[in-house]
Protein backbone atom coordinates (compact mmCIF):
# COMPACT_ATOMS: atom_id res chain seq x y z
CA UNK A 1 0.00 0.00 0.00
CA UNK A 2 2.80 2.40 0.78
CA UNK A 3 4.12 2.63 -2.94
CA UNK A 4 0.08 4.23 -3.78
CA UNK A 5 0.98 7.19 -2.07
CA UNK A 6 3.83 8.19 -3.78
CA UNK A 7 4.34 11.98 -4.37
CA UNK A 8 4.37 13.16 -8.13
CA UNK A 9 7.80 13.96 -9.49
CA UNK A 10 8.26 17.64 -9.77
CA UNK A 11 8.58 18.71 -13.39
CA UNK A 12 11.71 21.03 -14.34
CA UNK A 13 9.45 24.36 -14.20
CA UNK A 14 8.47 23.05 -10.95
CA UNK A 15 12.13 22.46 -9.61
CA UNK A 16 13.39 25.65 -11.00
CA UNK A 17 10.23 27.45 -8.96
CA UNK A 18 11.10 26.07 -5.99
CA UNK A 19 14.89 27.25 -6.46
CA UNK A 20 14.00 30.55 -6.91
CA UNK A 21 11.62 31.14 -3.84
CA UNK A 22 14.44 29.35 -1.75
CA UNK A 23 16.75 32.09 -3.51
CA UNK A 24 14.39 34.75 -2.97
CA UNK A 25 13.68 33.70 1.07
CA UNK A 26 18.20 33.23 1.66
CA UNK A 27 18.19 36.52 0.12
CA UNK A 28 15.80 38.14 1.97
CA UNK A 29 16.75 36.85 5.38
CA UNK A 30 20.70 35.58 5.55
CA UNK A 31 21.58 38.70 7.90
CA UNK A 32 19.05 37.38 10.40
CA UNK A 33 21.21 34.25 10.49
CA UNK A 34 18.29 32.08 11.80
CA UNK A 35 18.34 28.71 11.92
CA UNK A 36 15.45 28.33 9.33
CA UNK A 37 17.54 29.78 6.70
CA UNK A 38 20.44 27.54 7.18
CA UNK A 39 17.58 24.74 6.55
CA UNK A 40 17.25 26.57 3.32
CA UNK A 41 20.26 26.35 2.22
CA UNK A 42 20.90 22.74 2.43
CA UNK A 43 17.40 22.56 0.64
CA UNK A 44 18.89 24.69 -2.26
CA UNK A 45 21.75 22.46 -2.03
CA UNK A 46 19.68 19.18 -3.15
CA UNK A 47 17.94 21.62 -5.71
CA UNK A 48 21.07 22.24 -7.14
CA UNK A 49 22.22 19.13 -7.57
CA UNK A 50 18.39 17.65 -9.12
CA UNK A 51 18.78 21.11 -11.41
CA UNK A 52 22.14 19.60 -12.44
CA UNK A 53 21.25 16.18 -13.15
CA UNK A 54 18.31 17.27 -15.20
CA UNK A 55 21.39 18.89 -17.81
CA UNK A 56 23.37 16.46 -17.62
CA UNK A 57 21.83 13.74 -17.26
CA UNK A 58 23.16 10.95 -14.48
CA UNK A 59 24.42 7.22 -14.23
CA UNK A 60 21.02 6.09 -15.26
CA UNK A 61 19.45 8.51 -18.03
CA UNK A 62 21.13 10.80 -20.54
CA UNK A 63 19.67 14.68 -20.65
CA UNK A 64 16.23 14.54 -22.52
CA UNK A 65 15.57 17.71 -24.76
CA UNK A 66 12.07 18.66 -23.38
CA UNK A 67 13.08 18.78 -19.86
CA UNK A 68 16.29 21.01 -20.52
CA UNK A 69 14.10 23.29 -22.46
CA UNK A 70 11.16 23.31 -19.84
CA UNK A 71 14.06 24.35 -17.30
CA UNK A 72 15.70 26.70 -19.52
CA UNK A 73 12.93 28.71 -20.54
CA UNK A 74 11.27 28.65 -16.51
CA UNK A 75 14.60 29.89 -14.85
CA UNK A 76 15.21 32.88 -17.42
CA UNK A 77 11.37 33.85 -16.98
CA UNK A 78 12.19 35.52 -13.81
CA UNK A 79 15.24 37.31 -12.23
CA UNK A 80 16.71 33.47 -11.06
CA UNK A 81 20.37 33.54 -12.76
CA UNK A 82 20.44 36.71 -10.56
CA UNK A 83 19.45 36.16 -8.08
CA UNK A 84 21.91 32.97 -7.68
CA UNK A 85 24.80 35.14 -8.34
CA UNK A 86 23.40 37.27 -5.61
CA UNK A 87 23.45 34.22 -3.17
CA UNK A 88 26.41 32.13 -3.97
CA UNK A 89 28.84 33.46 -1.49
CA UNK A 90 26.18 31.97 1.10
CA UNK A 91 25.75 28.80 -0.10
CA UNK A 92 28.66 25.63 0.60
CA UNK A 93 31.56 24.76 -1.55
CA UNK A 94 29.44 21.99 -3.18
CA UNK A 95 26.41 23.98 -3.75
CA UNK A 96 28.36 26.83 -5.28
CA UNK A 97 29.93 23.92 -7.63
CA UNK A 98 26.48 22.22 -8.61
CA UNK A 99 24.96 25.73 -9.12
CA UNK A 100 28.32 27.18 -11.42
CA UNK A 101 27.92 24.41 -13.83
CA UNK A 102 24.14 24.72 -13.98
CA UNK A 103 24.57 28.44 -15.31
CA UNK A 104 27.25 27.06 -17.79
CA UNK A 105 25.26 24.62 -19.06
CA UNK A 106 22.13 26.95 -19.63
CA UNK A 107 24.19 29.30 -21.96
CA UNK A 108 24.13 26.61 -24.47
CA UNK A 109 20.48 25.69 -24.25
CA UNK A 110 18.24 26.66 -26.57
CA UNK A 111 14.94 27.42 -26.70
CA UNK A 112 12.63 27.35 -30.39
CA UNK A 113 16.18 27.62 -31.47
CA UNK A 114 17.25 30.92 -29.60
CA UNK A 115 20.35 30.41 -26.86
CA UNK A 116 17.63 32.85 -24.79
CA UNK A 117 20.10 32.89 -21.70
CA UNK A 118 22.13 35.47 -24.28
CA UNK A 119 18.50 36.90 -24.72
CA UNK A 120 18.59 37.75 -20.51
CA UNK A 121 21.86 38.79 -20.11
CA UNK A 122 21.65 41.29 -22.84
CA UNK A 123 18.60 42.93 -21.20
CA UNK A 124 20.52 42.43 -17.77
CA UNK A 125 24.06 43.48 -18.14
CA UNK A 126 24.94 44.23 -14.96
CA UNK A 127 24.90 41.12 -13.86
CA UNK A 128 28.12 40.68 -15.79
CA UNK A 129 29.48 43.73 -13.80
CA UNK A 130 28.84 41.33 -10.90
CA UNK A 131 30.81 38.58 -12.66
CA UNK A 132 33.98 40.06 -13.56
CA UNK A 133 34.34 42.24 -9.83
CA UNK A 134 33.88 38.82 -8.55
CA UNK A 135 37.58 38.36 -8.88
CA UNK A 136 38.23 40.54 -5.91
CA UNK A 137 36.38 37.86 -3.88
CA UNK A 138 38.83 35.27 -3.07
CA UNK A 139 35.67 32.69 -1.86
CA UNK A 140 34.11 33.18 -4.97
CA UNK A 141 36.51 34.28 -7.37
CA UNK A 142 36.92 30.95 -9.44
CA UNK A 143 33.02 30.14 -9.20
CA UNK A 144 32.06 33.48 -10.92
CA UNK A 145 35.00 33.38 -13.26
CA UNK A 146 33.87 30.03 -14.75
CA UNK A 147 30.33 31.70 -15.35
CA UNK A 148 32.04 34.49 -16.76
CA UNK A 149 33.06 32.65 -19.23
CA UNK A 150 30.85 30.71 -19.80
CA UNK A 151 28.41 33.95 -20.39
CA UNK A 152 31.33 35.90 -23.14
CA UNK A 153 30.60 32.82 -25.68
CA UNK A 154 27.69 35.40 -27.00
CA UNK A 155 29.60 37.82 -29.45
CA UNK A 156 26.77 40.49 -27.96
CA UNK A 157 28.02 39.41 -24.36
CA UNK A 158 32.04 39.59 -25.14
CA UNK A 159 31.48 42.56 -26.93
CA UNK A 160 30.01 44.56 -23.61
CA UNK A 161 32.48 43.09 -21.53
CA UNK A 162 35.50 44.55 -24.28
CA UNK A 163 34.04 47.93 -23.80
CA UNK A 164 32.67 48.58 -20.63
CA UNK A 165 34.72 49.76 -18.15
CA UNK A 166 35.31 46.60 -16.11
CA UNK A 167 37.85 45.95 -18.87
CA UNK A 168 40.59 47.34 -17.29
CA UNK A 169 40.41 45.61 -14.10
CA UNK A 170 41.64 42.45 -15.59
CA UNK A 171 44.60 44.12 -15.64
CA UNK A 172 45.29 44.24 -11.81
CA UNK A 173 43.62 40.49 -11.74
CA UNK A 174 45.84 38.73 -13.98
CA UNK A 175 48.54 40.26 -11.28
CA UNK A 176 46.61 39.23 -7.82
CA UNK A 177 49.05 37.27 -5.21
CA UNK A 178 46.75 34.39 -5.38
CA UNK A 179 48.13 32.24 -7.94
CA UNK A 180 44.63 30.41 -8.49
CA UNK A 181 42.90 33.08 -9.17
CA UNK A 182 45.27 35.09 -11.43
CA UNK A 183 45.39 32.30 -13.53
CA UNK A 184 41.50 31.96 -13.51
CA UNK A 185 41.79 36.00 -14.78
CA UNK A 186 44.26 35.52 -17.29
CA UNK A 187 42.13 32.78 -19.19
CA UNK A 188 38.60 34.73 -19.27
CA UNK A 189 40.99 37.67 -20.24
CA UNK A 190 42.48 35.40 -23.40
CA UNK A 191 38.78 34.00 -24.16
CA UNK A 192 37.93 37.60 -24.64
CA UNK A 193 40.83 38.12 -27.09
CA UNK A 194 40.40 34.62 -29.16
CA UNK A 195 36.82 33.55 -29.02
CA UNK A 196 35.23 36.38 -31.43
CA UNK A 197 37.30 37.51 -33.57
CA UNK A 198 35.63 40.45 -35.55
CA UNK A 199 34.46 41.82 -32.28
CA UNK A 200 38.03 41.56 -30.72
CA UNK A 201 39.29 43.37 -34.12
CA UNK A 202 36.55 45.70 -34.04
CA UNK A 203 37.38 46.58 -30.39
CA UNK A 204 40.59 46.92 -31.11
CA UNK A 205 40.32 49.01 -34.37
CA UNK A 206 37.84 51.30 -32.27
CA UNK A 207 40.89 51.61 -29.33
CA UNK A 208 43.82 52.10 -30.74
CA UNK A 209 43.44 55.55 -32.69
CA UNK A 210 44.59 57.94 -30.27
CA UNK A 211 44.99 61.26 -31.47
CA UNK A 212 41.48 62.63 -30.95
CA UNK A 213 43.31 63.79 -27.64
CA UNK A 214 47.00 64.65 -26.89
CA UNK A 215 47.73 61.82 -24.63
CA UNK A 216 46.69 58.32 -24.19
CA UNK A 217 43.91 57.58 -21.47
CA UNK A 218 46.39 55.34 -19.39
CA UNK A 219 43.63 53.09 -18.81
CA UNK A 220 43.32 52.42 -22.64
CA UNK A 221 47.33 51.87 -22.40
CA UNK A 222 47.01 49.07 -19.87
CA UNK A 223 44.27 47.67 -22.25
CA UNK A 224 45.81 48.13 -25.36
CA UNK A 225 49.40 46.75 -23.67
CA UNK A 226 47.28 43.40 -22.42
CA UNK A 227 46.25 43.28 -26.33
CA UNK A 228 49.62 43.56 -27.46
CA UNK A 229 50.99 40.70 -25.31
CA UNK A 230 48.66 37.95 -25.76
CA UNK A 231 50.95 35.17 -27.27
CA UNK A 232 48.07 33.99 -28.97
CA UNK A 233 46.73 37.19 -30.93
CA UNK A 234 43.94 36.39 -33.81
CA UNK A 235 44.50 36.71 -37.13
CA UNK A 236 42.59 40.12 -37.18
CA UNK A 237 44.20 41.69 -34.53
CA UNK A 238 47.71 41.22 -36.07
CA UNK A 239 46.84 42.57 -39.43
CA UNK A 240 45.34 45.60 -37.90
CA UNK A 241 48.69 46.07 -35.70
CA UNK A 242 50.75 45.67 -38.38
CA UNK A 243 49.13 47.83 -40.72
CA UNK A 244 48.88 50.90 -38.29
CA UNK A 245 52.15 49.81 -36.86
CA UNK A 246 53.95 52.55 -37.88
CA UNK A 247 51.43 55.19 -36.37
CA UNK A 248 51.24 53.16 -33.28
CA UNK A 249 54.50 53.64 -32.69
CA UNK A 250 54.82 57.27 -33.40
CA UNK A 251 51.92 57.46 -30.91
CA UNK A 252 53.43 55.70 -28.24
CA UNK A 253 56.63 57.28 -28.74
CA UNK A 254 54.66 60.69 -28.31
CA UNK A 255 52.72 59.34 -24.98
CA UNK A 256 54.33 60.88 -21.43
CA UNK A 257 52.48 61.14 -18.30
CA UNK A 258 52.54 63.86 -16.62
CA UNK A 259 54.87 62.44 -13.95
CA UNK A 260 57.79 60.06 -14.24
CA UNK A 261 57.30 56.43 -13.90
CA UNK A 262 59.75 53.78 -14.56
CA UNK A 263 57.32 50.81 -14.52
CA UNK A 264 55.00 52.54 -16.92
CA UNK A 265 57.83 53.37 -18.84
CA UNK A 266 59.01 50.02 -19.23
CA UNK A 267 55.76 48.47 -19.84
CA UNK A 268 55.92 51.95 -23.27
CA UNK A 269 58.90 49.71 -24.08
CA UNK A 270 57.62 46.35 -24.48
CA UNK A 271 54.85 47.19 -25.96
CA UNK A 272 56.76 49.47 -28.52
CA UNK A 273 59.26 46.49 -28.83
CA UNK A 274 56.38 43.78 -29.22
CA UNK A 275 54.76 46.09 -32.17
CA UNK A 276 58.10 46.35 -34.13
CA UNK A 277 59.23 42.57 -33.77
CA UNK A 278 55.93 41.41 -35.74
CA UNK A 279 56.52 40.66 -39.28
CA UNK A 280 56.40 43.20 -42.36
Amino acid sequence: MKGLFKSKPRTPAEVVRQTRDLLIYIDLNWSTREAKCEEKVIELSKLFRELKSILYGNSEAEPVSEACAQLTQEFFKENTLRLLITCLPKLNLEARKDATQVVANLQRQQVHSRLIASDYLETNKDVLDTLITGYENMDIALHYGAMLRECIRHQSIARYVLESEYMKKFFDYIELPNFDIASDASATFKELLTRHKSTVAEFLSKNYDWESSKTIQIDAFHVFKLFVANQNKPAEIITILITNRNKLLRLLGDFKLDKEDEQFEADKAQVMKEIASLPM
